[in-house]
């Protein structure tokens, strides 16, 4: 194995050499295939890139810790450029239990977080500087990086890319499984790394079907609920994820990123988990790479660029890949209400003027078209080739969902934020999954999958449903209007919801269903 990677990192190097530009003549790096002892000794296997042509240090530190299922080999390409232009001292290692490291994995448990200061100890000895000291990872690696930056002092700058702050929100919103994603990671985690105790039990409670039993571990798992040692340590955080991430949706961002007091900056653009980083791993220019170099030069190196004077939240539209910029993200977008109406003879209802006193019952259990794709390939289409999820909303069957439309938009419109669903529900049984999808529909009724979020509710009886979908900026053309559509499955997601079962929508006098969609000002 350590032959295999040796040699797999010397041919990686040598086409890394041949994109990464130069900061002067002189200016390069060295590579060197490393073990360091990580937390309670275990060993990490690790590259070291140490900048050339700069003197001998000490240089800044660029601690980077794998994405799960990906070996140290991940970052070279990236760690590359930053040494080479910028002069960082980067030591991009397998984590705990992956590949050649020692350890087990233990879900970035206290010695997988703890790695990452004994890394920064050891790079001490070896031409870095630890008064200046980053931390940068894709999915995995930027959980670890945020649970490491609540710990340790040192950590000045963190970039966390395809990051998870609420480990059971993401894959399990609303208490509804996310269970394609929950699935995979687990299997990879089989696959590719040596499982701790507590993974072991973990698979074992989820194929039993016992999520609660699995609840136990997010807290401890979590930077949410670690932002304020977070703010007390005060690094500079910088956040990029993607609009349809599949494993960690952006809505447990955007909260964690509304209770950082410290340096901030919030990237989101279209894509699923990890997509819109891969390009800059090879060293090639990206956004989230660039962003990244730019916010580790100004907090770490202290470099004049104008960072701490942009605007902290940063998105692109996914229809026009135009990007806005906001000073918080109370500033994205201004709610609108579009109210419910009954659903005439044809299964459609209107969003619109408020409309109340009507009752509307639909099956729960039975299946239709609507539903928000395969884990990974769904944003991944939508980010590369613009491709949203599509279905024809007059074939939604509308025994089984609820549907309601807008009026055509007279001009392009755009949404920015995140659209909340208000309404009175009676599931007729207990445990019943609903999931709402808002799409962007012609004149035809062909509809592109804007947003979407699931939810279970555990009683029965009449009870407000009050559901946040995923925040999104998408613009609506112009002759295009909104459909809600509510139902009761979708297979990323673990329905309870049974056959047989009803769920009633309703209205009351005095309680309007209404959907309030975020409009972006100008």
């Amino acid at each position: 194995m350590r032959r295999l990677i040796l040699v797999t990192a010397a041919v990686s190097t040598m086409l890394v050499g041949g994109v990464v530009p130069a900061a002067t003549a002189d200016t390069g790096y060295d590579i060197s295939y490393q073990t360091i002892p990580g937390y309670g000794g275990d060993p990490l296997k690790a590259f070291v890139l140490t900048p050339t042509g700069r003197g001998n240090g000490p240089f800044p530190l660029l601690v980077m810790p794998s994405s799960w299922g990906t070996p140290n080999l991940e970052y070279v390409g990236a760690a590359g450029r930053l040494a080479t232009e910028h002069g960082y001292e980067v030591i991009s290692y397998s984590s705990r239990g992956f590949y050649d490291s020692g350890g087990q994995n233990d879900i970035a448990g206290p010695a997988t977080v703890g790695d990452v200061s004994a890394v920064i100890d050891w790079a001490g000895n070896h031409h870095a500087d630890l008064n200046r000291v980053g931390v940068v990872g894709i999915s995995y690696g930027a959980g670890v990086g945020l649970l490491a930056a609540a710990d340790d002092p040192r950590i000045k700058a963190v970039s966390a890319m395809s990051a998870w702050t609420d480990l059971i929100g993401s894959l399990d919103p609303n208490d509804t499984v996310a269970v394609q994603a929950a699935a995979a990671l687990l299997l990879i985690g089989d696959v590719t790394s040596k499982p701790s105790p507590e993974m072991v039990k973990a698979q074992i409670d989820f194929l039993a079907g016992d999520i609660d039993a699995i609840k136990p571990l997010g807290p401890a798992r979590s930077a949410a609920t670690k932002v304020d040692r977070i703010n007390a340590n005060h690094p500079a955080v910088m956040i990029a994820n993607q609009w349809d991430d599949s494993l960690f949706p952006p809505s447990q961002i955007t909260d964690f990123f509304q209770r950082l007091t410290t340096p901030k900056r919030l990237l989101l653009q279209p894509g699923d988990h990890g997509t819109a980083e891969i390009p800059g791993l090879t060293g090639i220019t990206n956004e989230s790479w660039d962003t990244t170099a730019r916010w580790m030069d100004h907090y770490l190196l202290g470099a004049a660029n104008g960072v701490d004077g942009e605007q902290p939240v940063r998105l692109q539209d996914k229809t026009t890949r135009d990007w806005r910029s906001y000073p918080d993200w109370q500033s994205v977008g201004t709610g609108h209400n579009l109210y419910l109406s009954k659903p005439d003879l044809t299964g459609f209802g209107k969003l619109g003027g408020q409309s109340t006193g009507w009752k509307r019952t639909e099956l729960t259990g039975v299946p239709t078209i609507a539903d928000s794709g395969p884990i990974l390939l769904t944003g991944l289409f939508q980010g590369y080739f613009g491709v949203p999820p599509l279905v024809n909303t007059v074939l939604v069957d509308k025994n089984a969902a609820g549907v309601w439309s807008s009026s055509a938009y007279g001009q392009a419109a755009t949404l920015a934020g995140a659209a909340r669903l208000h309404a009175t529900v009676t599931p007729s049984k207990a445990d019943t999954t609903l999931v709402a999808y808002l799409y962007d529909v012609d004149a035809l009724g062909n509809g592109g999958l804007i947003t979407h979020k699931p939810i279970t509710l555990h009683a029965s009886g009449s009870q407000s449903l009050d559901l946040r979908l995923e925040p999104t900026v998408w613009t609506v053309p112009k002759g295009h209007h909104l459909t809600l559509v509510v139902d009761s499955m979708d297979l990323r997601y673990t329905s309870t919801s049974k056959l047989g079962g009803t769920v009633t929508f309703g209205s009351p006098a005095g309680d309007p269903s209404v959907l309030t969609v975020p409009t972006a000002a100008g």
